[in-house]
This record gives structure tokens, C-alpha cells and sequence, in this order.
């Protein structure tokens, strides 16, 4: 794979660089019609390949018919976001696909957020379709960045430092697409060299959704530069495999070392070779490590397959291929290894925490309550508030108290006098009757004494 790999790297990038010598020299040297621009492509592990696009200006051309004379079918795509994928760039500049020949993701020196794209197409027309519908246009509806488009005058490329094993004298057998196997045939189909010089089919590279690419794992976007949280230095770094703390190491001020005090969080990642330190045990732990050759994970310290015929090194039990199945089952029990070291890890840490939490609970309780006894005892006009303060409090309650007695007994005498009300107006009722009786039998017997008649009564 490696072999096939530094092939294809080095045919499309002698396919992209031209051989013809630049034409206007001088203006080119003067900068007026013409832009040098620096650039550089490949992982920094395997391959870095450097060169310089010459290319004409913006103001140049204002319409189609501004175009440049001495344009070629090659065409420069500048400051495109490092979170468009390369399949996302594919399905952007869909409709032209056919007419593309080749495409290579190259890097601005300097630039990390964002990458370029050097397009070579199968005619001048197809080159001029392309610069005249995209230039200017916006990537995303819903983002400010747009589209520059520049026609490249050439491609030269000034020197490749390849850390891979590189093709023997005289080998020129055409590069396959790693995704399909298939021949990188132009007549066939767009060619794409992703930023680590792997090249693929455009229609391969366009059903991976993600922007690393498939064969070394290398992704188009740069990390973050990393700093000691404490003093600042991107020397010697070390991340928390916990808590992602990152602190410099014992050669520099020691911050990793005191993090691992201060939270007995004792995994730690040294973040220049991937390697795992256990504070505790005073050791590295780690099971995998990066290939300097290929980019891929492989496990450290893994038994030379050819120890037993006579090979006297261990390089070669690291460049030996392994069966699928014994590789996946080896990546799963490491997976669950670490799973378990973590989740044990994380309970010991939750324990840990949890005793911190009570101890500071009860120590600031204890300090409550020893500065209010203090604050007592040193105040005598506080105690003398305190003591007239309590006196009111108790003289309160008593007359609260009595309040609800009072109100107690309200409320009864109260109904006692609903009660005797009530009982008096039943008696004056009945009076009233009395008295109504008499006087209508008073009454008869006046009339009866009037008459001469002698009263008759109802028995």
C-alpha cells in the first residue's frame, strides 16, 4: 500500500507541474500582472511536499471578456474552510465533475483554518465555465465565505521530504485508487490528491463523509496548538486522561506532576508521541503508538514475526501484516481494557470527590459556628442585644398567650349571650300570647257585665 501510495503522490505531482518555462518573466518578478504563492501538502509523517502556484490577479479580470490571454485549463480555488470535507468540495462543484481531470488539496504556509484546491480541467472552456460560475459565489447559504477562483499561470514543485519507503529505480506502474482498485485513469474519471498526497477517484473519496483521509487517518484539519494551562509553555505537554487537564512535564515546571498531586488523577498523555504515563506506578502504559510509516495505529513492543529466522530487529514485527480478524479482536480487548481502566478510574475518582465534598461541608460548618461564638463572646454589647432580644421574645410569647386565651374566651361568652338572647325572646314571645289571651277574655266579660248575661266559658 505504501509503495502504490508514494507512486501516486509523485505521478500527480508531476502531472500537475509544468514543465513549459514561465512566460513574462519580468512582470511575474514585478508582481503586476501575477501572485507567488507558497504551499505545501502531505502528512509530516510520510511525505512533505512544498512548492510555489503562480497565479493571476483578482483585478485582472472583471468580466468574460477580461479573461487572460496566457490562461491555461488550471485553475486555483482559494480559502476553502477546513470543515468542508472533501466530499462536501466534490458535491460543490458537482455539475463540472465530468470535465475535471485532476484535483490536488494543497495548504497556504501559514494558513491552518483553511486548505486550496488545484483543479486541472480537460479543456480551456470547461476551465472558463467553471471560473465564471463559481468565483464569488458563497460556499453555503448560511455562511460568509465564498468562493475565489484564480487562473494559475503554473505549479512548481521545490523539493519532497518522503519518510516512507519510496519505489525502486526504474518501477512506473500507474497508481490504483485504494477505494475501488481500479487505475487512476483520467480518460475514467476526476483524479483528487487529498492534503497527505493520497490520490483517489472523485467519485471514491465523495462517499467518505468525513474529512480525514482513508488511508492514513490524516486530516485536512490542523490541530489546535496546545499550551500548560499554568504557565503558558507548548513545551513537554501532558494531558489528563480524566479530566483533559494539560500541564508541562519534570523537564519544564513540573504543573503535569502537580495536577496528578492535587487530584490523583494518575493517567497522563504526552501529547508530541501519544505515549501513556502512569504516575502511580512510575511507568508508561500504553498498548498503541503511531507508525511513522503508514500513520496507522499499531501495538507496541508486538513479537517480530521474524525473530525466529534470524532477524535481529524489531522493525520488522512492525511492518508485519496481521489477519482482519486477529487485529480487530487485539483493537477490542484493548478497547475493553480501557474501558474498564477508565470506568474503575472514574469511580475512584467520584469517591475521592465525595469525601472532598464532606470534608469541606463539615469544615465550614465548624467554622461557622466558631465564628459565631467568637463573634459573641468578643461583642459585650452584642451579648447584652442578644440577652434583651431573647427577654423580648419570651414577654412575646406570653402575651401571645394570653391573646389566644382572651380570644378563647371571647368567643365563648359570645355564644352564651347568642344563647341567652335566644332564650329571651322565646319568653317574650310567650308573654306576648299571654297577655293577648287576657285581654280577649277581658274583653268578653266587660261585654257580658254590659249585657246582664252571665259569661260563658269553653270548657
Amino acid at each position: 500500500m505504501s509503495e502504490s501510495t508514494s507512486t501516486s503522490a509523485s505521478t500527480v505531482a508531476g502531472a500537475l507541474s509544468s514543465s513549459e518555462p514561465l512566460k513574462n518573466g519580468d512582470d511575474m518578478e514585478s508582481g503586476k500582472l501575477t501572485q507567488a504563492l507558497h504551499f505545501s501538502s502531505g502528512n509530516p509523517r510520510i511525505e512533505e511536499t512544498r512548492g510555489v502556484m503562480h497565479l493571476f490577479r483578482e483585478e485582472l479580470v472583471s468580466s468574460s471578456s477580461d479573461l487572460p490571454v496566457e490562461r491555461k485549463p488550471l485553475l486555483c480555488v482559494l480559502g476553502i474552510p477546513n470543515h468542508m470535507t472533501y466530499a462536501d468540495f466534490c458535491l460543490f462543484c458537482g455539475s463540472f465533475i465530468q470535465n475535471i481531470l485532476e484535483m490536488r488539496i494543497v495548504r497556504k504556509d501559514g494558513v491552518d483554518d483553511s486548505y486550496s484546491v488545484l483543479i486541472r480541467f480537460d479543456g480551456q472552456t470547461s476551465a472558463d465555465h467553471f471560473y465564471m460560475y463559481f468565483n464569488g459565489k458563497h460556499f453555503s447559504s448560511l455562511e460568509v465565505d465564498i468562493c475565489r477562483v484564480l487562473f494559475t499561470i503554473d505549479v512548481q514543485f521545490t523539493g519532497s521530504i518522503e519518510h516512507a519507503q519510496t519505489s525502486p529505480v526504474g518501477f512506473t506502474e500507474q497508481p490504483s485508487c485504494p477505494v475501488c482498485l481500479e487505475r487512476l485513469d483520467q480518460d475514467m474519471g476526476g483524479t483528487l490528491t487529498t492534503i497527505c498526497n493520497h490520490s483517489f477517484h472523485c467519485s471514491c473519496i465523495s462517499k467518505w463523509t468525513d474529512s480525514s483521509c482513508p488511508v492514513c487517518r490524516y486530516c485536512q484539519q490542523q490541530p489546535e496548538k496546545s499550551n500548560c494551562f499554568v504557565c503558558q509553555t507548548s513545551e513537554n505537554l501532558w494531558m489528563c486522561i480524566i479530566c483533559g487537564y494539560i500541564g508541562c512535564g519534570r523537564f519544564r515546571e513540573r504543573h503535569a506532576i502537580q495536577h496528578w498531586k492535587d487530584t490523583e488523577h494518575c493517567y497522563s498523555l504526552e501529547l508530541e508521541t501519544r505515549r501513556v504515563w502512569d504516575y502511580a506506578g512510575d511507568n508508561y502504559v500504553h498498548r498503541l503508538i503511531q507508525s511513522k510509516t503508514d500513520g496507522k495505529l499499531i501495538e507496541l513492543n508486538r513479537h517480530c514475526a521474524l525473530a525466529n529466522d534470524g532477524c535481529g530487529t524489531c522493525e520488522c514485527g512492525m511492518e508485519a501484516e496481521f489477519g482482519d480478524v486477529q487485529m480487530d479482536n487485539k483493537v477490542d480487548a484493548i478497547v475493553n481494557e480501557y474501558n474498564e481502566l477508565l470506568a474503575i478510574q472514574l469511580e475512584s475518582q467520584k469517591q475521592y470527590f465525595e469525601t472532598l465534598i464532606e470534608d469541606a461541608e463539615e469544615e465550614n460548618r465548624k467554622e461557622v459556628a466558631e465564628a459565631v461564638e467568637k463573634a459573641s463572646s468578643q461583642n459585650p454589647k452584642l451579648v447584652k442585644l442578644q440577652a434583651k432580644l431573647d427577654k423580648c421574645v419570651e414577654e412575646k410569647n406570653f402575651l401571645d398567650d394570653i391573646n389566644d386565651n382572651l380570644l378563647r374566651n371571647q368567643e365563648m361568652w359570645q355564644a352564651k349571650i347568642a344563647q341567652y338572647e335566644e332564650s329571651q325572646s322565646v319568653a317574650l314571645e310567650l308573654k306576648n300570647k299571654k297577655i293577648e289571651e287576657l285581654e280577649e277574655m277581658l274583653n268578653i266579660l266587660m261585654a257580658c257585665l254590659g249585657n246582664g248575661t252571665a259569661p260563658t266559658t269553653d270548657t
